[in-house]
């Protein structure tokens, strides 16, 4: 029943919202899509917390002065709303096969969005390079998924460098993010679960380190952190008699495995 009424939560808001956001993007000015994007966050935050799933920030003390790059686990959907709704403006590294929906060119533009390359490889490193230019004069926060994709509990894939060149380019201090909402919504799962999801701001990395010694400290970093917290909220789980479906093997990347793919 958790999970229906998530379901049913989660259309409702997110189409409201989609519809809200192509309508102010016709409107001059970013405001309105902004203001839009945020209140849905927003409202995916409160609908988590509705079913049981309660979000937990932890190290925004360690948090450097604005601007600084962002470098988050991501392991659900949900990582992205709560990560949004700590900042008044974030600009977001996405993929441009967002782009082939009406409107949402518009959208992306407005929210000052970050679009490169689904495939990767230095075409994708030259946009990234281009676009990062724009947010690194408005002096905006920068989020950027490390590993490019989705991963189950557990998982870990290669980090890849475009991080590294975003610090490289602009001499911002990086952010490493851990988390375990993986936990409680796993990728694109249907089935949720109830209890603490955490995301834990950990301590900025420096410019100045080569790339190898960067993406080694970097994976090292949100890998050991987010497992520290996955192993906290399963023996929340196992307090508090919560069971869950077997899980399939997952894959285990190095954090020295460095991809060219920004």
């Amino acid at each position: 029943m958790r999970s229906f009424f998530f379901a049913v939560g989660f259309w409702w808001i997110s189409i409201l919202y989609v519809l809200m956001a192509a309508v102010l993007a016709l409107v001059p000015g970013s405001g309105g899509v902004r203001w839009a994007v945020k209140r849905y966050a927003k409202r995916m935050v409160q609908l988590m917390r509705l079913i049981g799933i309660v979000p937990e920030v932890r190290g925004r003390e360690r948090l450097p002065p604005a601007p600084f790059i962002l470098a988050p686990k991501h392991s659900s959907y949900g990582d992205g709303f709560m990560m949004y709704v700590q900042f008044d403006a974030v600009a977001f590294v996405t993929g441009d096969h967002l782009e082939k929906f009406p409107l949402v060119p518009k959208v992306l533009e407005k929210l000052g969005a970050i679009v490169i390359d689904n495939c990767g490889g230095p075409e994708a490193r030259k946009d990234l390079a281009s676009s990062f230019a724009k947010a690194a004069e408005d002096k905006r926060i920068v989020l950027i998924y490390p590993e490019g994709h989705l991963t189950k509990v557990g998982e870990h894939k290669r980090f890849r460098s475009g991080v590294w060149h975003m610090q490289e380019a602009s001499q911002w201090p990086v952010v490493p993010v851990a988390t375990s909402l993986g936990l409680r919504w796993q990728q694109e799962d249907y089935r949720k679960y109830p209890g603490p999801a955490v995301i834990e701001f950990l301590d900025p990395i420096p410019p100045g380190l080569g790339k190898d010694e960067f993406i080694e400290r970097l994976g090292g970093a949100i890998m050991s952190n987010t497992d520290r917290l996955i192993e906290e909220g399963r023996q929340w789980d196992e307090a508090n008699g919560i069971v869950r479906a077997p899980e399939a093997p997952t894959s285990v990347a190095t954090p020295d495995a460095v991809s060219q793919d920004p």
